[in-house]
């Protein structure tokens, strides 16, 4: 026995066993440094944020960090992290389809021992992989947005309903258009030939809201309604956007419906339908209800949109994780669904009767981006 640093007695195995469990600690971080180093040198993300610190981590995975959505989204996990004490890193890709990224990004989670992963992935099925790895080691992974396939590779879903978007903004642009839809040429922007689960939904749904027979209702492409002039992939971005329409123009020129997988996809097929100087007769619908995309309905661009609510995934997800990390509760869906339902409202100043809706104003205000 000796005397402590306090002028007590020390025993010397648990001097021995104090300095152990140091050293295993500090091993334990540098692993932990290391794994977010090669992380942000080997693939196309920035070095993860964290939000704040607390005896619970968790992680927020999204597509891009451009993207007012995923801005969005950023915001309301990073004040609700902060709110419930909760770590929060935070990773994006530099582009939407950026699969690889995402990967590296979940693993890295895994190597940093979180608690819980929120992520909106971009390919649906090949991310089930190492999600089922992170789940294997008792982490809790929501996708947020976009559901995985099959939906239940992931713990829990919070998604705008997205099949009722499409639809919402399908019977909206019919029942505007009235006689005329019978007749209609109709051009689908879509996200990406991967067609996750957000694109198939959305898409689909506008199809059947527009009354056409949708064939399988997860596939995209498979109807034979000869309204149907075709799909082009945008990448969710307004370059994407105003290519695709470009394509489909030259394929038939009498477009005069277009559906749009988002609001920026739109703006670009607006600028592509104006330089051939279409503005004026083509009906634009969209989906997502970011502030620009809403400012866009206000000022004639697109007709609709179906406004979805990215923050509240986000914030609801972290509660989610917390919650987990308290008792074990794992997120269940909301009742006749398999994902928790964040809400939807189709956003228009020329409501048609059976269609629920909310006006422009209404929209900006809780509009985001």
């Amino acid at each position: 026995m000796r005397a402590g640093r306090f002028g007590g007695r020390s025993d010397d195995a648990g001097e021995v066993r104090r300095d152990q469990r140091f050293r295993e600690e500090y091993h334990v971080k540098i692993r932990t440094l290391i794994a977010g180093t090669i992380l942000s040198s080997a693939c196309a993300f920035a070095a993860p944020a964290l939000a704040q610190s607390g005896d619970v981590s968790a992680c927020l995975i999204t597509k891009t960090d451009i993207n007012p959505f995923f801005v969005k989204m950023k915001e309301g996990a990073t004040e609700k992290a902060k709110e419930l004490g909760v770590k929060l890193s935070t990773y994006a890709g530099k582009v939407d389809g950026d699969h690889e990224t995402q990967v590296q990004a979940v693993e890295s989670c895994i190597a940093a021992g979180a608690k819980g992963i929120l992520i909106t992935a971009s390919d649906t099925k090949a991310i089930t992989g190492v999600v089922k790895e992170a789940r294997d080691r008792g982490i809790l992974v929501i996708a947020l947005d976009t559901p995985l396939e099959p939906i239940d590779a992931a713990d829990a879903t919070f998604a705008t309903d997205n099949f009722k978007a499409g639809e919402l903004i399908g019977e909206w642009a019919k029942a505007t258009l009235g006689d005329k839809a019978a007749d209609a040429k109709i051009a689908l922007l879509d996200l990406s030939p991967a067609a996750p689960s957000v694109d198939v939904l959305r898409d689909q749904g506008f199809l059947k809201g527009f009354g056409v027979d949708i064939k399988d209702e997860k596939t995209i492409g498979d109807e034979d309604d000869p309204r149907i002039v075709g799909h082009d992939v945008t990448s969710g971005n307004e370059e994407g956007g105003r290519t695709a329409m470009e394509n489909l123009l030259q394929k038939d020129p009498n477009v005069n419906v277009v559906y749009t997988i988002n609001e920026p996809a739109a703006a670009g097929a607006y600028e592509a339908l104006k330089s051939f100087g279409m503005e004026d007769g083509v009906l634009i619908v969209s989906v997502d209800g970011g502030c620009p995309g809403v400012k866009n309905v206000q000022e004639g661009v697109i007709g609709a949109t179906s406004q979805q609510y990215p923050l509240l995934m986000a914030s609801k997800g972290i509660e989610a994780i917390a919650q987990f990390a308290k008792d074990g509760t794992v997120p269940k869906p909301t009742d006749g669904l398999d994902f928790v339902n964040t809400g939807v409202n189709l956003v228009t100043d020329k409501p048609v009767d059976g269609v629920p809706s909310i006006s422009v104003k209404e929209g900006l205000d809780r509009c985001w981006g």
